[in-house]
């Protein structure tokens, strides 16, 4: 049995949507980031950067994993599945995941801080990471092209890069002309595991709607987080 120590964010996605389409049993935990559970000594003792996704693998002599792309290398290579087993095919699924990581992550976490959660507007800032952001999608779609998934079959990189950007909307990226992205968020978004992974643990697709009171409970909460 696992312990995953979660929110609903794509971070945490990543998490959940891996365990559901391993099909390894899992409780969850919920994390209130808004009021700084993350930080109490406890959770910090499982991952010392305070923040969320983690789990435990209770199997493993309760040992602790953190860091969402660790968790899914973990998850995979625990399981044999959704990562190749050969160098080469291991490297592809490595460096798209790195992919998303180092780029797609941070840029689109940005984008949503100063276009949504930062208390004053700051245009260049919100230009600078959403134009980044649509030029990181720009290569995904290059990829998608000419292959079905980003690095040969259906694996973690796919998981880790649409549980971002499937949130395009809410970072105020648009998606419109890039055509083989949109079949693959399309495609991905049919798959069982996918639907109840996202869910994990709570569904946030009705609050992040539009602009309504819902999306504005979102904003609340995060601006809190983002001021931590």
């Amino acid at each position: 049995m696992i312990d995953l120590y979660t929110s609903s964010t794509p971070n945490g996605w990543k998490a959940s949507v891996t365990l559901d389409e391993l099909a390894l049993p899992y409780e969850t935990h919920a994390i209130e980031l808004m009021k700084g559970t993350q930080k109490e000594p406890w959770f910090l003792k499982i991952n010392p950067n305070g923040r969320i996704p983690a789990i435990v693998d209770r199997d493993e002599g309760d040992f602790a994993v953190f860091e969402s792309g660790a968790i899914m290398i973990y998850l995979a290579e625990k399981t044999g599945k959704l990562m190749p087993k050969d160098v080469k095919g291991r490297s592809r699924v490595i460096q798209w995941l790195m992919f998303q990581m180092g780029g797609i992550g941070p840029m689109m976490g940005q984008a949503n801080v100063f276009g949504r959660y930062w208390h004053e507007t700051y245009q260049p800032a919100i230009d600078r990471y959403r134009n980044e952001s649509r030029r990181l999608f720009e290569v995904l779609n290059n990829q998608l092209k000419d292959h079905e998934y980003l690095a040969g079959d259906y694996s973690i990189a796919d998981i880790a890069n649409w549980c971002w950007v499937r949130t395009h909307q809410w970072s105020g990226v648009p998606v419109e002309g890039l055509d083989a992205l949109q079949r693959w968020l399309d495609k991905i978004a049919e798959r069982p595991a996918v639907q109840s992974g996202v869910k994990v643990p709570v569904d946030m697709a009705a609050l992040r709607k539009g602009d309504g009171e819902g999306a504005k409970k979102v904003v609340e909460s995060a601006r809190t987080i983002v001021q931590r």
